[in-house]
């Protein structure tokens, strides 16, 4: 049964306290009792609850409101409701002052107990989902699988199944920029939609494992408990915490630490993670994607990679060939990518292609793969005023080496010098005229354009008598 939270009770009536945890573990929550207030903030920080019941009347010195006031004090990350046998307005508000989630009124009833704890984990998720502003909602309108190839549309059928399966855990590799987030994104859809849950109120988590500074990234990935070091003032869950119950991509794991590697292989076995400079290991169920471009099987034998990771991660692979291997997906691709710009940018007059365009779009080789197809296209829309995009929108990198002549680009910022050679007043006169073309003659803009102060567009206008 998956756990749905971590309840810690604390009430000086065993019978009470015991009744309670036995309800709550029936109803999936994973719980842990006490019935003295002896050591108890030590206990609360070395089990990480997310909601604590407490009594208030313990019969000893400290009151459950003295309790409460430490773990405030303390800035210990747990939500506190207080049990109480006096049902005046009076405790109840001197508790909600101090900082209680809630309290309920002795006897109680268990199922209002269970409604209780379960309505504040459902605030403690939102407020994780507003501290590490995730993605609420994931637009897969804008991260469509745009394929006619024979082998993407295979992968996308064998990843659909290994994600309706609910597999834990998936390697999705390939070149930079073939669209392995936008596969882990479907992925992620793919999983919860078999079990009938919206995605958008499932965690998805993206980890960037080289924008993370080294000092940083074990802290972030599995969280740390107060004190772990100098600035960890409170406890602070990990993002392997936050993707509770739904998904976290690590993106480029070819270059994580060798150290974290192998903390790593124990998360992925025993699906549980201990915080830094915690005592305790605590259960995930999430969903691991991870993804990399580099050739893992030979960062194994330079010892780069830890074998017994890869061998764990490769038991569900799925490689994404880069797209000078389907060129039949090219045209479709670019057509894709021409009508979302072409709605983003209004430019209803813009219709497609020129053959010559489409000629050379189909035989460059795209180092950059999707990626550097959107962007071209993109860029293409911006600067096109014509109904075709024609090859003169394209970048110079399209031209086969000294085979293109020299071109003046209003629509493409950038000059090509052919082998008559040029001379660098024509360069300047071209480009003052280019700027002052796409910012409608605007010379503030049009200096803002070229980087240079107002007044040197100024002379340059009147140099070369540009009206």
């Amino acid at each position: 049964m998956k756990v749905k939270g971590r309840i810690f009770l604390l009430d000086d009536d065993e019978l009470i306290v015991t009744m309670l945890a036995r309800a709550l573990k029936n109803a999936g929550f994973e719980t842990q009792i006490q019935i003295s207030s002896k050591d108890i903030i030590e206990k609360i920080e070395a089990w990480h609850p997310d909601i604590m019941l407490l009594d208030i009347n313990l019969g000893e010195k400290r009151d459950g409101l003295d309790i409460l006031s430490e773990i405030k004090a303390n800035e210990i990350d747990t939500q506190v409701v207080l049990l109480t046998g006096d049902d005046t307005a009076e405790s109840a508000i001197k508790a909600m002052k101090i900082g209680a989630a809630d309290y309920l009124t002795k006897p109680f009833n268990i199922d209002e107990v269970i409604m209780v704890v379960k309505g504040i984990l459902e605030k403690i998720k939102l407020q994780d989902e507003v501290r590490f502003l995730r993605k609420s909602k994931l637009d897969y309108a804008q991260h469509e699988i745009v394929a006619e190839s024979q082998i993407i549309k295979n992968i996308i059928e064998n990843t659909k199944k290994i994600a309706v399966a609910g597999v834990p855990t998936i390697l999705i590799t390939g070149e930079s920029g073939t669209g392995k987030e936008v596969l882990a994104r479907y992925i992620h859809y793919w999983t919860h939609q078999a079990r009938g849950e919206q995605t958008d109120d499932v965690p998805y988590i993206e980890v960037n494992c080289t924008a993370l500074p080294d000092n940083l990234i074990e802290s972030e990935l599995f969280g740390h408990t107060k004190w772990a070091f100098t600035d960890a003032k409170t406890d602070k869950k990990g993002l392997f915490e936050l993707a509770e119950g739904g998904t976290i991509l690590l993106d480029e794991i070819g270059d994580m630490r060798a150290d974290l590697q192998s903390k790593f292989l124990r998360v992925l076995e025993n699906r549980k993670v201990r915080r830094l400079g915690g005592k305790i290991d605590l259960p995930v169920e999430v969903t691991v994607i991870a993804t990399t471009n580099r050739d893992l099987p030979q960062a194994v034998d330079d010892k780069d990679f830890r074998e017994d990771l890869f061998f764990r991660l490769s038991t569900f692979a799925m490689h994404l060939p880069p797209l000078r291997d389907r060129r039949e997906d090219i045209p479709l691709l670019a057509r894709y990518f021409l009508e979302h710009f072409r709605q983003k940018y209004a430019k209803k007059n813009l219709q497609g292609f020129s053959p010559e365009a489409e000629k050379l779009m189909n035989t460059y080789k795209w180092p950059g793969n999707v990626r550097e197809l959107k962007n071209v296209i993109e860029r293409c829309v911006v600067l096109s005023n014509e109904e075709l995009i024609d090859i003169d929108n394209l970048p110079f990198e399209f031209y086969p080496e000294r085979t293109f002549p020299f071109v003046e680009r209003r629509k493409n910022a950038r000059l090509i010098l052919s082998e008559k050679g040029i001379s660098l007043d024509e360069v300047e006169k071209d480009l003052i005229k280019q700027a002052l073309s796409l910012t409608g003659n605007n010379q503030t803009k049009a200096a803002k354009l070229l980087n240079i102060s107002y007044d040197t567009l100024r002379y340059q206008v009147k140099k070369f008598d540009l009206k």
